[in-house]
Order: structure tokens, then C-alpha cells, then sequence
């Protein structure tokens, strides 16, 4: 058989079989061929060596390359087949400069390192491309999906006879699942109809941005997205909530869904869930509603705190530092209430160290799913048969098992008692930061009050009082230009430990151009530790400080320079 350029001088004749042999050589076999097997196990072990070769003491693989993205705007498909060989150095290519979110210098966000079994889940779910919308596409990986609902349901205290849930594509799949529920309970036949101008959502102005995404894209709009301020440890203001949803209520409008965060990106702010269903009853019984406004626990980070709901905070029998026991009671105080919200948004490639993406949405009372349900017949090529078929509720026609497979092997890996010692040594290690932060007349820390493993702080000039400073420049307007300044100098202390993390002398740390805005109006400027990795010890800890000390004599000596 010739090919389609048999009659093109420049080209030669190539039988299609020929080439097919080769492709069929990148593929793992369907069936048990030892030599071939090993060449794809050996595969795989180069990559893994190639990437390994990357790595030196700094927190990063090789060097910092920036990247030319509009000479990569202009690639094309190559003619001709390549090797595996040859695309595997290309791709290992692609991870020059990639974070080592598990170095222990790396304090840079809410990004993982991920364990060897969850990798292998995320390896074996893609190896045989399970789909997990339907059980005759996934047989017993579609088990695992259940399985850690189950799992997790136990954990956050879910009865489960009654609670469902499925994995999404992530942290903002979670919530758009929770609000989509509310909606079609608040505005019944949505899904046919499109969406009512009345229905409004309410969150806190540190809850995740997704909340503006969702909105807009289900069609409410952004102006139907009510955001409410947050007290001085960053949970929403209640009073002003109660103020907000009654005022809703009286000029007509339907509460969609109520937002509560619990685990706030920057600052790991709880908002008080259990006063919020008590307000939610409350407006229920009082205005005589038909449907009950729906709640949905934004817990992405702050869910695997739920091992901690049953510790004995007295005994103490991990033998953790009387400030982490401390800290640690105080998160379970909000994020024991979990089981209250009608659904609850669960991230594992957060605080449950997988690899993205891992998203599940838990939902209280499996029937609201029926809320969104689809008819069979718009699906005839589909469920036949089968006993589990969540793809006929699910956005997601097709949802891979990665993410609950690699869900599984580390719940199975920590258990308990192993979930609990790694955030408690986190934990422990962020406390330990401030400690040392507060140590020093030259930093302060901004989110002391809050909980979990992040910390947010400010670096002063010699001769600011930091002991008062803080509430001025977040009180009182006449500080504004204070504030301003204080930015700029807390984005040069940033800069120089930044540089320094690069050259490997130093932690990459991150910033945050608004940790909160002032009762002005001005955004505060932070620098950010956000400690996730178990290799994290106290020295790590006392390099960020310092580091923080060294850009300050750093930055005066360079306004000394400047002046001179």
C-alpha cells in the first residue's frame, strides 16, 4: 500500500505499517510482553533519573530559564515520528527552574509535595484511563471514588447513609458544585429555565475569588455576589452578614448560597460555620422561606484538621509544643462544625499532599444531587447498565481517576494518626516562626490569631514601634502615607530574600500584595511563609528570619547610599 505522497517526487514511499510498528512500540502492550514491559518500566526509570539530575541543594530543578512564549505561540507539529527517548529529554526539559514544593526551603504557597503512593495512583490511573462518570468505564476505581467519600465523609462527621459526593476539577469545581445546589433549591427549575435576576450569594471578602468566577459563570452575575467585610481575624463579620441576607430577603431576593470559608488562602481566617446555619434557621423560620438557603463550606485547606476533632488536647499523647496543641484546638473549634454545611469543599492536592488535581465535593444529603440530574434519554449511548453511574449528575462527562486514586493511597498511607503528626509538625513549624518573628523588634506578624500554617508579616525600618504601628496604619487614615511607604519597603525586603532564595542562600517565601485592606481602603503588602512540607525543621524556620533581618540592614544600607 502506498502512501498518500507515493506520487510526489520529493517524497518517499512509506508502507503506513511500518511507521505503526513504531507507534505501537510508544504504547504500554494490552497484553504481557516481558521485553516490552521493561523497556516501559525502564522508561520511566530514566525520566525519573533525568529529573533527579536536576536537582542540587537549592529548591528548584537546574537553574532558571524564562521562558519564550511568543517563539511558543509559533511551533508547529513536527513532520515526522520522534522516540520515546527523544520526547522524554524534551519533556524533563520543561522542569528546568520548577519549585520543590517538598524542600524544606520552600515556604512559597499552598502547594504540596506529594507522596510516592499518590504519584503511583495518579501513574496507574493514567496507564489505563479509567473514567469514572460511569462504573462500566472504571469497574473499581469508581469503588475508590466511593471509598474516600466515605472516608471523608466520617471525617468532617457526615451521617454516611445519607452522604454523597464526587470528585471535580478542582477547588472552584467544588464550590460551583455547592452553589449550583443552592441555586436550584432556592430557584427551583433553573437548570430548564436559566437563571432568576433575584438569586444572590453571599461570602467574605477573604473567601477564594472563585466565588466572582461562579457566579458569572452560572449565569447570575457578578453583581449578585455579596461580599461581606471580615473581622481582625479574618472570619466573616456575622453582624454584617445577618444585616446583609435580611435586607436580601426584604427586597425580594433569593439566597442561592452562603460561602463560609474555612481555611482562607492567606491567612488561614475561620468563619464561624455553626453561627452561620444558627443565622441561616433563624431567617428560614422568621420570613416563612420555602426552600432553605444553602450552605456550602469552602474547606479546601482547612478539611484534614477534622483528625484532630476527637485528640485529647490534655494528654496531648503526640507530645507536641503546648502552643501547637493550642493552635490546633483553636482551628477544630470551627472546623469541628464541618458536618452542619449542606455540602463541603475538600482539596486533597492541598493539605492531603497528592498531586493536582484531587477535588472532592462532599454533599451532605445525597438527594440534592438530584437536583441536577439528567434524563436517560438525553444520554442513549450511555448507562445501560451498571450499578454506579455518577455521570448522570455530574457537570463532568468525563472525570479521570486520578484524583481519587491518589486521594486514596494517602489516606490509606497517613491514616489517623499519620495526617495527624504531619500537620501537627507543620504546624509546629509555623508557630515556631513566629516565635521568632516576635523575637525581633523589626517584624510583626499579622495573622497571629489565626490557626494553620501559614504565616503573614510585616518588616519595619529602625526606629518604627511595631508594637503599635500595626493598628495605627490599619486604624487610622492619617497613617496612610506611612502605609504606602511600609509597602513599598516590605516589597524590597521581598526582592532581596527572593534573590537570595535563587542563588540557594536563603527560603523562597512569597508576598502578598493585599493581605487586607485598611479601614481606609489602602491594601496591605505582606511577606507570606506558607510551610506544607514534613522536611521543614527549625532551622529552615530561623533562616526566614534571618533573612528578613539581613534585607533590612540590606535596604538601609542602600537608603544610606542613596542619601549619601
Amino acid at each position: 500500500m502506498q502512501s498518500l505522497h507515493a506520487n510526489n517526487g520529493d517524497r518517499k514511499t512509506v508502507n503506513y505499517r511500518d511507521i505503526l510498528q513504531n507507534i505501537r512500540l510508544a504504547f504500554p502492550q494490552p497484553t504481557s510482553d516481558p521485553i516490552h514491559d521493561s523497556y516501559f518500566v525502564h522508561s520511566i526509570m530514566r525520566a525519573l533519573d533525568q529529573v533527579d539530575a536536576l536537582k542540587t541543594h537549592l529548591p528548584m530543578l537546574g537553574s532558571i530559564v524564562s521562558g519564550d512564549f511568543e517563539k511558543a505561540r509559533q511551533t508547529a507539529l513536527p513532520d515526522t515520528m520522534s522516540s520515546v527517548e527523544d520526547v522524554t529529554a524534551e519533556l524533563i526539559g520543561y522542569l528546568q527552574g520548577m519549585t520543590i514544593f517538598g524542600h524544606p526551603r520552600t515556604q512559597q504557597n499552598v502547594i504540596p509535595p506529594t507522596t510516592i503512593p499518590s504519584v503511583i495512583g495518579v501513574l496507574i490511573a493514567s496507564l489505563y484511563n479509567p473514567n469514572i462518570a460511569w462504573d462500566e468505564y472504571s469497574h473499581l476505581v469508581a469503588l475508590a471514588e466511593v471509598e474516600v467519600v466515605g472516608m471523608t465523609a466520617k471525617m468532617v462527621g457526615y451521617d454516611t447513609e445519607k452522604a454523597s459526593g464526587v470528585f471535580t476539577f478542582g477547588g472552584t469545581g467544588t464550590t460551583l458544585y455547592g452553589v449550583k445546589l443552592g441555586l436550584e433549591k432556592a430557584c427551583p427549575g433553573t437548570m430548564q429555565n436559566g437563571t432568576p435576576e433575584e438569586a444572590v450569594v453571599f461570602v467574605s471578602d477573604a473567601g477564594h475569588y472563585c466565588a466572582t468566577n461562579i457566579v458569572g459563570w452560572l449565569g447570575m452575575g457578578t453583581n449578585n455576589l455579596v461580599t461581606i467585610p471580615t473581622t481582625h481575624d479574618n472570619e466573616i463579620d456575622l453582624a454584617q452578614l445577618e444585616q446583609a441576607t435580611r435586607e436580601a430577603l426584604i427586597n425580594g431576593k433569593k439566597i442561592a448560597a452562603i460561602i463560609a470559608t474555612l481555611g482562607t488562602t492567606d491567612a488561614f481566617g475561620l468563619d464561624d460555620l455553626e453561627s452561620i446555619v444558627a443565622l441561616r434557621d433563624r431567617l428560614v423560620d422568621e420570613f416563612q422561606l420555602d426552600y432553605c438557603p444553602h450552605i456550602h463550606a469552602d474547606a479546601v485547606i482547612g478539611w484534614s484538621w477534622s483528625v484532630f476533632n476527637n485528640y485529647d488536647v490534655e494528654e496531648n499523647p503526640l507530645g507536641f509544643r503546648p502552643r501547637t496543641v493550642r493552635a490546633l484546638a483553636g482551628a477544630c473549634r470551627r472546623i469541628r462544625h464541618l458536618s452542619l454545611a449542606d455540602s463541603v469543599g475538600i482539596d486533597f492536592h492541598k493539605t492531603g499532599f497528592t498531586p493536582y488535581i484531587s477535588s472532592l465535593v462532599l454533599v451532605k444529603n445525597q438527594e440534592d444531587l438530584n437536583l441536577v440530574k439528567r434524563h436517560p434519554e438525553q444520554m442513549p449511548y450511555l448507562y445501560h447498565f451498571g450499578e454506579h453511574r455518577p455521570g448522570m449528575y455530574t457537570l463532568e462527562t468525563s472525570r479521570a481517576g486520578t484524583g481519587p486514586l491518589a486521594a486514596l493511597a494517602n489516606l490509606r498511607l497517613f491514616g489517623e494518626q499519620g495526617l495527624r503528626v504531619i500537620l501537627g509538625h507543620i504546624v509546629e513549624m509555623t508557630q515556631l516562626l513566629r516565635e521568632h518573628l516576635e523575637g525581633h523588634a523589626g517584624t510583626t506578624v499579622l495573622n497571629r490569631d489565626n490557626f494553620g500554617t501559614v504565616t503573614l508579616f510585616r518588616a519595619y525600618p529602625e526606629g518604627v514601634d511595631t508594637f503599635s504601628i500595626k493598628r495605627q496604619e490599619f486604624e487610622d487614615a492619617a497613617y496612610r502615607e506611612s502605609l504606602i511607604a511600609h509597602n513599598a519597603y516590605n516589597r524590597e525586603i521581598f526582592q532581596y530574600v527572593h534573590s537570595e532564595a535563587m542563588e540557594g542562600r536563603g527560603v523562597v517565601i512569597s508576598t502578598t500584595d493585599c493581605y487586607r485592606h485598611t479601614a481606609y481602603g489602602e491594601p496591605i503588602v505582606a511577606l507570606k511563609s506558607y510551610i506544607l512540607s514534613p522536611f521543614v525543621d527549625e532551622a529552615d524556620v530561623k533562616t526566614v528570619v534571618d533573612k528578613v533581618l539581613e534585607a533590612r540592614a540590606e535596604v538601609a544600607g542602600n537608603s544610606t547610599g542613596a542619601t549619601g
